[in-house]
């Protein structure tokens, strides 16, 4: 019968512990700065917006961190999830290389986000609070967290990016029917929001500005908190059940990656997958090349700057030394809402910085290209968020084509695009367009990069 397409884990496979990647690397990564003062912030200074468990796990330097059984039981609804041998696109493309994808889209929300969402939930659930904000771009994180927060009766309150609400009104449906509130972004709800309205009624809105108005709510309430889907080291932390069950499952089939590829916007998804991957790199197990995809018109890693910059657009979190493209930058509205953050995880920016993993930056049209070409061979329709790492991995397989080498390629599809179609319907049209980034709408705004 030959190899299996399909590898599938019993429940008990499910990982029963978080890996942190700090512990094993070369170098600690720089710490967050307190704005004011400009000295390391302290467990004090994050309260008001996480629960003690969560900023513990910020700060852990314990390589494995081990999962509540509470969060095993809401996992236990969709992983372990499948690895699949895409078959039919090897044969498509006419390559040796021999290509595996990691299929988050199965979760209860379509992606990989309630990873995360649910032990956020658990935490803070846990600790007595009653409501949880957010920020969302394309939706995937807003309705993984208002799923999560459903499963421990917590109320749940979201700023999803005015492009993507625009975009995608069947997302901000599903976070309806899992409890949530949810307003556009920038809202006039927040000062925050208010403010940039006033400056222009028609700003097409940017995570950067949608985390300000939900961080600004959360700390006007005291039974509040703050949920982050992406960037923050205990949401990368969350997302390595990933990785670790695609070790698992490539070992039985006896099979070592040469390439393993996800896309990055904030870098939860592409971290979740690389970083137990990275481990056995750093411990000399095997050497695969570890490589983020991420959107032309919103180039964090590739074309952004290395330096301390806050998280938001309003300059409400603390500064973090990460890959920007200034705090003020407002992408274009390109159809991967989830991709358009201006700035890169401090962590996995500090291991871009030391060479341990590289990036490379995909057109819009590109990706929908190579999302189609997926799923008129495998079926699956991909979100235009892992649409980058299709376009990535397709890339190399052709590259495997004329050179004759049989890479092992391993790919996060973090998500389904069913949510996405009218995105698609635009690109079978030809009515979707690339958006050029001009060098100066990069040198301007991070000409307000914060002096540290």
């Amino acid at each position: 019968m030959g190899e299996p397409t399909r590898v599938l884990l019993d429940e008990s496979r499910i990982p029963r512990n978080w890996y942190n990647v700090i512990p094993d690397l070369p170098t600690p990564p720089p710490p967050v700065l307190h704005p004011a003062t400009l000295r390391p912030v302290g467990p004090d200074d994050l309260a008001p917006l996480f629960p003690d468990a969560l900023i513990g796990q910020e700060v852990s330097g314990e390589r494995f961190v081990p999962i509540p059984e509470g969060v095993l039981d809401v996992y236990r609804l969709w992983r372990p999830t499948p690895l699949i041998r895409a078959r039919r696109l090897e044969r498509a493309l006419g390559t040796p290389a021999r290509i595996y994808y990691k299929y988050e889209g199965g979760s209860p929300s379509g992606s990989h986000k309630p990873n995360t969402a649910v032990p956020q939930a658990y935490y803070n659930a846990r600790e007595g609070v009653r409501r949880l904000t957010t920020e969302t771009g394309a939706g995937q994180w807003g309705s993984a967290l208002a799923f999560a927060s459903a499963q421990y009766g917590l109320a749940c309150e979201i700023w999803m990016v005015r492009a993507s609400y625009d975009q995608k009104p069947y997302r901000r449906t599903l976070m309806k029917v899992y409890g949530a509130t949810l307003h556009a972004s920038p809202s006039a709800v927040t000062t925050a929001g208010s403010r940039i309205l006033a400056e222009d009624p028609h700003c097409t809105g940017s995570l950067g500005i949608a985390i300000s108005e939900a961080v600004e709510v959360a700390g006007q309430h005291d039974d509040t908190r703050y949920a982050l889907g992406s960037v923050l080291n205990h949401v990368l932390l969350h997302q390595t059940v990933i990785g670790e069950e695609a070790l698992e499952q490539l070992a039985t089939l006896g099979e070592t990656p040469d390439l393993v590829i996800g896309c990055t916007g904030g870098g939860s998804n592409f971290a979740g997958l690389a970083f137990p991957f990275l481990r056995e790199k750093l411990a000399g197990r095997m050497n695969p090349v570890l490589r983020g995809v991420e959107p032309a018109a919103c180039p964090s890693l590739t074309r952004g700057t290395y330096a301390y910059d806050f998280g938001d657009a309003a300059g409400f979190t603390p500064l973090m030394k990460m890959h920007t493209l200034g705090h003020t930058f407002v992408p274009d509205p390109i159809h991967a809402g989830g991709l358009r953050y201006h700035g890169m995880s401090p962590l996995l920016s500090h291991v871009y910085e030391q060479g341990l993993v590289e990036a490379v930056a995909v057109t819009q049209t590109e990706c929908f290209d190579a999302g189609i070409r997926f799923a008129r061979s495998e079926g699956i329709v991909p979100a235009p968020e892992p649409a980058h790492a299709v376009a990535a991995t397709i890339a190399e397989a052709l590259r495997c084509a004329e050179s004759g080498e049989e890479k092992v390629i391993v790919m996060s599809l973090c998500g389904h695009g069913h949510f996405d179609l009218p995105a698609y319907e635009s690109r079978l049209a030809g009515r979707l367009e690339d958006f050029t980034l001009p060098q100066e709408r990069i040198d301007e705004a991070l000409a307000h990069l914060p002096a540290v």
